[in-house]
């Protein structure tokens, strides 16, 4: 167990002693110094696309494989570059069940084959409870859900039981990771996504001993102990649009821990949201990690270090109309079979 525990423990004292964090790397070098050449190469990609041209992106349901994207794609006439799913946390036959995962990574082999960039998240349920959770009760009562503040401190304590509950769900999904890694597949890799916001078990904890820790020690967790150096490391935010959510500063990991900085907006594109995530960013590609609606012309102007946007699931695909299709047909966005900038 000390073993499995080290690279945590190192991470710990980190939080102690700020020296002992590695330098930063420059913008466009990934934060993990092992990553594989095609992290290096796609991240690389992203930083040349910054400020000249976004990738069009669309999420499914894990249950759901590609059904999102191809419903997109008939709509609007191509297909989207970035093809996103989720680990889900129900079981059976829902559209979030962890019954879809080999499924789902399978499908990831095959967008990736055809020319697709790879992006994963995860809607964890808490620590405390057992996968898969209900559809309906279990979003309620365990992803939304909440940690008492000791609960939380025992999380986030190395050795303690509530931190091996932890460690066996992570792991669960790194050895679904690892097959991407096998096959040699980037994946921008946004986890415990929206952590500003009040709605997740995970979200709203301020400081060091906060959402920082527990994003730093799942970064400890799958590069160090796992070796999953093909993740490049996406910190998702959602926008700051009132009471329910904080700045996004106040829950940022440090530039050692992030390759690429993103933001969910559902409404408004609010040039805030924009301007304070590429302050943040210090020259880091910024991403919409999911979007409702398609952004305008107009923002796409006004906000042009947008590296991809990825709308989400069935709000995104269903009402697709004119509006998607001229953000599909704008000169500065990229659609699968689209030829990148050279890395």
């Amino acid at each position: 167990m000390w073993k499995r525990a080290a690279p945590l423990l190192l991470a710990m004292s980190a939080f102690a002693q700020p020296s002992l964090l590695s330098p930063v790397p420059a913008p466009c070098e990934p934060v993990n110094p092992n990553a594989t050449p095609e992290a290096r190469s796609l991240l690389r990609t992203l930083c040349a696309l910054s400020g000249k041209s976004i990738l069009s992106g669309q999420h499914n349901f894990p249950n759901h494989r590609s059904q999102h994207s191809d419903q997109l794609a008939a709509k609007v006439g191509k297909y989207p570059y970035v093809w996103g799913s989720d680990f889900g946390f129900t079981g059976g036959d829902d559209k979030d069940s962890i019954a879809g995962r080999d499924a789902m990574i399978e499908e990831a082999k095959r967008q990736f084959a055809a020319g697709s960039i790879i992006t994963l998240m995860w809607h964890a349920v808490r620590p405390l409870d057992d996968e898969p959770v209900s559809a309906g009760s279990g979003w309620r009562g365990s992803v939304q859900a909440k940690l008492t503040d000791d609960q939380w401190a025992a999380l986030t304590t190395p050795g303690t039981e509530l931190n091996r509950r932890w460690l066996a769900q992570l792991d669960v999904v790194a050895g679904h990771l690892k097959k991407l890694r096998d096959a040699k597949i980037p994946v921008l890799w946004r986890p415990y996504h929206e952590n500003n916001g009040n709605w997740f078990w995970w979200g709203g904890r301020k400081g060091e001993t906060g959402y920082i820790a527990l994003y730093r020690m799942t970064y400890e967790r799958l590069v160090n102990f796992h070796r999953l150096d093909n993740l490049i490391w996406v910190w998702n935010e959602n926008a700051h649009t009132g009471r329910a959510t904080s700045p996004y500063y106040d829950f940022f990991p440090g530039l050692q821990y992030v390759d690429v900085l993103a933001t969910d907006v559902y409404g408004e594109f609010k040039q805030s949201y924009y301007d304070d995530l590429v302050a943040l960013a210090a020259g880091k590609p910024v991403a919409l990690g999911e979007v409702g609606q398609p952004p305008s012309a107009e923002v796409l102007s006004n906000q042009p270090r947008w590296v991809w946007f990825m709308g989400w699931s069935d709000i995104f695909d269903r009402r697709a109309g004119d509006a998607h299709k001229a953000l599909f047909d704008d000169p500065r966005t990229l659609s699968r079979g689209a030829a990148l900038p050279a890395p």
